[in-house]
């Protein structure tokens, strides 16, 4: 972590502890060292930070390049280790940069659902996910936020002082599919993509907002 992130992250969780009364389960499992995809429900726009401030380590984020057209805030962005790609990530530009962030060690957060709940329900999952992943040799950590859609929804203008808590899973390993997809054709490559998504996904849900 830089200067620049620590500061950040001090100010993230003293403003979720006060006004959220944030609590983070699990944090533990994730590994301190090397890759990892931090695979998460995205319910608010204050989930990228309450999934990164609950681990003790420098985490990546991704961000639409538009952000980044003013100097001052993209200079602040890069500082945080937010990442510039197109709407979705889901371009050949934006997955290289996410692999590139893992291959060098780093942790990030990803969305499955790629958009934000609309009514606060999981969504299905989309297969990009499963090819980054396949992609990468990095470990997945499933991430719940609980809270975060009452909180700031997608149609509130100004966040509640609602109560949040995140929640992280065991790491999942997909040595064999990623084994598998070196050899299989296209129509059995597309299955596991989803199929890793899915996986990801049902993960997700089984996450419950209290301690094991």
């Amino acid at each position: 972590m830089n200067l620049s992130y620590r500061i950040g992250r001090v100010i993230f969780r003293a403003i979720f502890a006060t006004y959220f009364r944030y609590r983070v389960l699990g944090a533990e499992r994730v590994p301190l060292m090397g890759g990892v995809i931090l695979a998460s429900n995205h319910a608010s726009f204050i989930d990228p930070p309450l999934v990164g401030c609950g681990v003790p380590r420098g985490i990546n984020f991704l961000a639409r390049e538009s952000l980044f057209r003013f100097p001052l805030m993209g200079a602040l962005l890069r500082s945080w280790n937010v990442v510039p790609v197109d709407r979705d990530g889901g371009g050949a530009k934006g997955l290289k940069t996410i692999l590139d962030r893992l291959l060098a060690g780093n942790g990030i957060v990803l969305f499955p659902e790629g958009t934000r709940t609309k009514d606060g329900q999981l969504q299905p999952a989309r297969s990009g996910i499963g090819l980054t992943v396949i992609k990468s040799k990095a470990p997945v950590v499933p991430v719940r936020v609980f809270g975060a859609f009452e909180a700031f929804g997608r149609h509130s203008k100004f966040p509640r002082p609602y109560r949040v808590a995140v929640k992280y899973g065991q790491p999942m390993h997909f040595e064999a599919l990623r084994a598998e997809a070196k050899t299989c054709d296209k129509a059995r490559m597309k299955e596991i993509y989803q199929q890793v998504a899915d996986d990801i996904m049902a993960a997700i849900a089984k996450l419950e907002p209290k301690a094991d």
